[in-house]
């Protein structure tokens, strides 16, 4: 993360005006991107793969560290809680609200034992799920498709489509295919060594 902040940063004249307010910011928000790395150990240390800028607020790890991957640019919010019993696998550019739960076991109401099944959980690049969803074992929710506030997900979300309700209705096709943003890389502690970096502002910037 400093690495990329560092090698992106916004480079001003030296001593001209902008320089001196771009390290104002700098200074002024040097708090806010340690809380940023301080939330990340933990769960580094517990195998999590978090990619690079990856945001993580609050996040309820159930199960293997090493079950969890999250790709780069991402953001987990706050009271987020992740079964692993199986892997789960978010990838980049994804925007996890508050108060999520995905669950990668459950238990067969079929069977007299009443045994527990994992089930692997992916979310595509560019997916949204909204504050207080709920996904199942075994979904996968495609790339740029949106999950609605408290939806509950039993079944794939194919690639830009909605999901709403509980249980959660499918609608096609109702996100643009052409999505390009970053839900992290604005964030008051990220901007103040980004700034003006023309960069990362152009088409396709994001992802270097």
């Amino acid at each position: 993360m400093i690495k990329f902040l560092w090698r992106n940063r916004e480079r001003p004249v030296l001593f001209s005006r902008r320089w001196l307010i771009v390290w104002v910011k700098r200074v002024l928000n040097s708090y806010g991107l340690i809380r940023i790395l301080k939330r990340r150990w933990p769960h580094l240390k517990r195998g999590v793969r978090v990619g690079e800028l990856s945001i993580i607020y609050g996040l309820e790890v159930n199960g293997s560290g090493k079950n969890l991957s999250v790709g780069d640019h991402s953001f987990i919010g706050r009271n987020v809680h992740i079964a692993t019993h199986e892997k789960v696998m978010i990838g980049s550019f994804v925007c996890v609200n508050n108060d999520v739960r995905m669950l990668s076991a459950s238990h067969d109401l079929s069977d007299p034992r009443w045994r527990m099944y994992a089930r692997p959980i992916v979310v595509g690049d560019y997916a949204w799920i909204a504050t207080g969803a709920t996904i199942l074992p075994g979904v996968t929710i495609g790339r740029g498709a949106v999950v609605g506030a408290g939806a509950v997900v039993a079944r794939d979300v194919p690639d830009y489509a909605v999901a709403l309700g509980n249980p959660a209705q499918i609608r096609l096709n109702r996100r643009s295919k052409e999505l390009n943003y970053d839900p992290v890389i604005f964030t008051a502690p990220y901007e103040a060594w980004i700034g003006r970096n023309a960069s990362l502002k152009a088409p396709d910037g994001v992802a270097s």
